[in-house]
This record gives C-alpha cells, structure tokens and sequence, in this order.
C-alpha cells in the first residue's frame, strides 16, 4: 500500500533520506571524475611513474662539474626534462639535448668518467668495465652531422656511411691489414685482419680443415670472439649458418664495436677484467680469439677459468697468437704457462696447425665428464661449489675455481645439442626434465610461432626489409627469435636479471644472448639497434626504476627510423604511449595489445 507524500512527510523521516541521497550523489560524481581523470589525464599517469623508486642523489663532490675535464663532462641535471600534462593525450616534456659533442656516442655506464678516474688500479681493466652513474641519463643524445639511414644488409657486411661512424683512427692503425679502409663517402671492409694475412674466409675455412669436428654450422653454431676487432671473423660466419657474439671493449682502437653493428653484425662491448662475462655457464660450442690481446694466464689463470666457465662441455677454444708459433722467449713463456693452465683444467690439445702464411693454431678441448678432474694430483684449480645451482654473473667476480660440468636429470654428463637447424625446435639440454617444462617451452614455441606469423608479419606495419639488427628485451625461451630465424637478421636475446634465468636454454637452441637489469644503461653504442621488442618486461621493471629513464635508453640504442614493439597491458601501454609521443615518435596501437613506435629524426632545440 502505497503511503501519502504528506504522510511521509509527517513522520519526518524525510531528513535522513535526503541526506542519503547527497551522500550517494557525492560518490557517485567523485568516482565519475577519478575515472575520467585515470583514463584521459596522461599527467596522472605520468606522476604515477615518478613516484617509482629514484637513485639516489649524487653526493656534492661527485656533481662538482670542475672535476672533470670538458671533453669527458657527464650530461648535466639541468638538462633532466620537465613534465606537464595536456588535454590531448600525450605528454609535454620539456626535452633537452645532451651537451658538449662527446655525447654523440655517449654510453652512461663505460663512459663514467669520474668513476674512472677515481680507481685505484687499472691492471685488470677495470677502467674498461661497467661503472655505472648514480643517476640516470635525463637527455636526449644529438645525431652526428650527416647521418644517414645505415646501408641495407648484406651489402653493409662490406661497406658503411663514414659520416654514421666518422672515425679515421683505426683506418690509420690498421691500413697495412687491411681492416677497415676509407673510400669517399663509405668505409669499406675488406674481410683482413692481423691474423688473416689471406683473407678471414680462408683463415674459417683453415679452422676447419685443422678440426673437421667442428663443421662450422652444424656441429658448431654459437661462436664466441674475443677481441675481435670489427667482427669480420663473426661476419662472415654467417655464411656458414654460425651465429657468433663478437665483443671488445671500449678502447684506443676507437669504435671497432660500433663499426661491427652498423656492419649489422652481432656485437657487444665487454671485457675479461676482475668481472665474469653476462654469458650463462656451459653455453658457446667454441671460443675464438685472434691475438685478441688478452693474457690468458694472468692472475694464476682466472681468465681462462672464465672461458671454462662459459664453454660448452665438449667445446672447443680456438687460439691464434703468437705464442702458438714462434720461438722467441717472450711467447715460449705464455706458450708454457698455457699448457700447465690448460691441463690442470683438463683441456686437451685436439689440434695444432700452422697455415700456408705462416699464423699458427691451436684448439684445445673441454671435457664432456668430470672422470679427470678426480684423478689429478692436486685439487687445483678446485671445483666451484655452486650451493644453489644458478648462473650468477651479473656483477660477480672471476672464479679461482672450475665451474661443475652439467648433468642431466639422472646424473649423467650434459649431452650436446642436436645439430643445426634441428637443435632450434628440439628439447634444449639444460631444460629441466619434468613434464610441465617441456610442455611450457613447447607451447612458448608454437606461440611465437603463430604470433610472429599473425600478427608481426602484416598487423605491426613494420617494414622488415629494413630491419637487421633485432633485440629482445626479455627473451625468455627466445621463441620470438626462433620465429624470425629464416629472415636476413639476427637477435640479441637479452634476459633481464630479476626473471627466470632462461638464457642456457637460448645458447642450446642455438641463439645468442646475455643478461642485462635494464634500469641500467646496456653495452652498446648509440643508434645500434634497429628494432626493439618488449613482450611484458615494463611490469617488473616499473616497481625498481623509472619508466622514462627506460624509455631514453631505448631512445638512445635505437637508430632514427627503428621500432620499438610493445606487447603489455592495455594500462602499461597507457602509460607508454604518451612518452613516446613526447618524444616526437609515431605511435600506433593494435588490438589493445601492442604498440609499435617508429623513432623519428627530431631532436631539441639547443639553446
């Protein structure tokens, strides 16, 4: 029965109700406007990522610019961009352009200047490692004047754009091997080198015919080059269906590494100093170096330790140097340090050559069981006791120790893995044997498979012919490099140090990879990477750093034209969107799962 408005009003009740209905009014205006001001406001979400962790400040002496020399000034806070928001979706960021001209080809962690200066020693290159700043690189890195959009591979194996990598000095050094020359507007390679007196295709084929065992992209496919110069050896490997990781540090040969990646060859910048290499253990079929300046019995042997580390068990270390072939003091006193090295190691000489140029070769052999280390006489090197299992080399120091051979589920050695091609698609070695492993990899497998074929190929608007060099920021089982296999490129699978450690089942399928914690700067030079690819990586990193710092990294490694691939949440592709727009890029999302930037030409104004 319905009751009279005047007889409601009578019994007073109206008060309580009115004042009902203006409460649920208020909530319900207040949550409208939060929604819309979460969904539309990009400051918001901008304010949302800098209230992320900071680095700390730099303490005053350390940000006393009158310490460091002009040439070697860090990229000041005054340049650190400011941050407004608009009406229009994006965000407005004052960005600054680095100054003085030695930030052209600027790497925050190798060319911290001040830490440099303030190391007691350098005897172990420690001056060559990674020193990382306090605070993150807060400008945008200026493109050298004439550059260009790089030579399309293969042609730029042979030739680049001087004016992309306009440095003459090692045109200089090395203008009797023939290296690097200069012509016009290019520098050309001829495939020479200090050991490859006849060529590097001979100097390849000479390994072989020394070693058939090794059939170079069947048997052997993932190389390791050490020192090597501009990476012509890893170059033309790629002929042989080899995939090598070339890395040299950053020195008095000036951007040799820079060269190897605009070639649009694999390459890192690092260095066997007092630290382990970002490689997994047991993980490369072969090491190569050619006189690549490295002592090997240094500190008792703690470089060849490392590379013992690294080396797959059965593996091979291809050793060209002088100490091989002459007879002089100097060189029979390494040569001799080498073989009581080697064979306390358990290595074996498995062959010893010299070609029709007179270079010298040995190649020693890691063993596949740890039958001799029980029967040496003494327990030295010892055995690294390796408590918990993991591969930990992300700012670890060098091992006096050997590093345990692998064994399978049922305590039997490691096998190698299947040959080439067919070790991409098949069980990886070090994968663990239960069930839910393998069908997790299986699935990632046929995933990127499907993915790459659906969607990458047509949906992205990527244009893939010119694109060469690829990395993917958080790898996992490299399915989305297995996918891209048959294409004219290659992968740097990077697995970021806070995740599952993957990266051993990378090397066993075949591919090249490192760690990396991207709330650091990674080894490289600028304007080296032509796409990047993030699949899910941004949630981890947003609760220890900055997304925008990331973001200028990114800027900075990817050449003008690159892409950045983002698959992620639609929330953290929110977030991503507008500071990529900030930064004069073209944005576009697809299917509310990924965005593709494409980096344009633009860069601040100086003032």
């Amino acid at each position: 029965m319905a009751i009279p408005v005047e007889h409601f009003f009578k019994q007073k009740k109206y008060p309580f109700i009115l004042s009902l209905s203006i409460l649920l009014i208020s909530v319900t205006l207040f949550l409208i406007t939060t929604d819309i001001t979460t969904t539309f406001n990009p400051f918001v979400i901008y304010s949302d990522l800098k209230h992320q962790p900071q680095p700390p400040p730099l303490n005053p002496t350390e940000s006393d610019s009158t310490t460091i020399s002009k040439q070697e000034k860090l990229p000041s806070e005054e340049e650190e961009p400011r941050v407004r928001g608009n009406t229009n979706n994006n965000l407005s960021i004052d960005w600054k352009l680095c100054k003085e001209t030695v930030t052209v080809d600027f790497i925050p962690c190798l060319d911290n200047y001040k830490a440099i200066k303030d190391l007691k020693s350098r005897r172990h290159m420690e001056h060559r490692e990674r020193h990382c700043p306090e605070t993150s690189l807060k400008c945008l890195l200026p493109i050298p004047n004439g550059y260009k959009k790089p030579v399309r591979w293969p042609k730029s194996r042979d030739m680049i754009w001087y004016d992309n990598v306009p440095y003459p000095k090692l045109v200089e050094y090395k203008k009797d091997q023939h290296w690097v020359v200069k012509s016009g507007e290019y520098l050309k390679f001829p495939g020479g080198g200090t050991q490859f007196k006849d060529g590097v295709d001979h100097y390849i084929d000479f390994i072989e015919k020394t070693l058939a065992k090794i059939q170079w992209g069947k048997h052997v496919r993932v190389v390791l080059d050490v020192g090597c110069g501009v990476a012509s050896f890893g170059g033309y490997l790629l002929d042989k269906n080899v995939i090598t990781m070339s890395f040299a540090p950053k020195d008095e040969h000036e951007a040799q590494i820079q060269f190897a990646l605009e070639r649009g060859i694999p390459a890192t910048l690092s260095v066997i100093g007092t630290q382990k290499l970002t490689f997994p253990d047991n993980g490369f079929d072969l090491i190569h170096c050619a006189r690549c300046r490295v002592h090997w019995d240094a500190d008792g042997g703690k470089p060849l330790y490392e590379l013992n580390r690294i080396l797959r068990p059965g593996g091979y270390f291809a050793w060209s140097a002088t100490p091989v072939y002459r007879d002089d003091d100097r060189d029979q006193k390494v040569w001799k340090a080498m073989v009581a090295i080697t064979k306390a190691m358990c290595w074996k000489v498995v062959a010893k050559a010299d070609d029709s140029s007179g270079i010298g070769l040995v190649i020693y052999q890691k063993p596949t069981s740890s039958s001799c280390y029980k029967k040496r006489q003494e327990n030295n090197p010892p055995i690294c006791e390796n408590v918990n299992g993991k591969n930990s080399s992300w700012y670890s120091r060098l091992n006096s120790c050997l590093t345990p051979l692998p064994v399978d589920g049922k305590g039997k050695p490691q096998s190698w893995p299947m040959p080439w091609p067919q070790r991409l698609t098949s069980k990886p070695p070090s994968l663990n044997h239960d069930s839910d492993a393998i069908d997790e990899f299986n699935q990632d497998s046929k995933h990127w498979s499907q993915l790459v074929s659906d969607v990458y190929d047509n949906g992205l608007s990527i244009s893939w012919s010119s694109v060469r060099n690829v990395m993917d920021m958080n790898a996992g089982y490299a399915g989305f490099a297995a996918a891209l296999v048959d294409r004219p490129i290659w992968v740097m699978n990077v697995v970021p140090i806070d995740v599952p450690d993957t990266l051993p089942v990378v090397l066993d399928r075949g591919l090249i990879g490192m760690y990396h914690d991207w709330c650091e700067s990674f080894n490289t030079y600028p304007r080296t990477y032509d796409l990047l690819h993030a699949s899910f990586l941004f949630k981890h990193l947003e609760k220890r750093c900055d997304l925008v710092d990331v973001v200028v990294e990114i800027d900075r490694i990817l050449r003008p034209d690159g892409y950045l691939v983002i698959h992620d949440s639609m929330e953290m592709l929110s977030k991503l969107g507008p500071i990529l727009r900030s930064l004069h890029w073209s944005v576009t999302s697809h299917q509310n799962q990924f965005i593709v930037g494409r980096k344009s030409f633009w860069r601040p104004t100086s003032l």
